[in-house]
């Protein structure tokens, strides 16, 4: 059963960052656009689902004693938006940020 987290808020937020971008991101940004990833920043190990709560769920079946999880959304700046434009940054093409009109 989970408890509260370990770290503060803003370590684990770095930690996780981290771990995304060096471990994570190229392996699930072509194909899993907009799904969610949780990842445990005490282990590395992550998960990825098409809801903030499935690839949590499934991140707990590997790991049960995960606390300190962070959540990115695989593609976005931030977990949710409300209106406005998406922007991305196409790392593929040395950078270059991309503005794309939500579906």
């Amino acid at each position: 059963m989970a408890t509260a987290p370990t770290r503060p808020g803003d370590e684990i937020a770095r930690l996780g960052r981290e771990i995304y971008e060096r471990d994570i991101r190229r392996q699930v940004e072509a194909d899993h656009d907009g799904d969610y990833v949780a990842i445990d920043v005490d282990s590395g190990e992550w998960a990825v689902a098409g809801t903030e709560t499935a690839a949590l769920d499934r991140l707990r079946e590997q790991r049960p004693a995960a606390i300190d999880v962070l959540m990115e959304r695989v593609g976005y700046r931030a977990l949710r938006s409300f209106g406005g434009y998406r922007q991305r940054v196409d790392v593929e093409d040395g950078g270059r940020v991309v503005i794309e009109a939500r579906p």
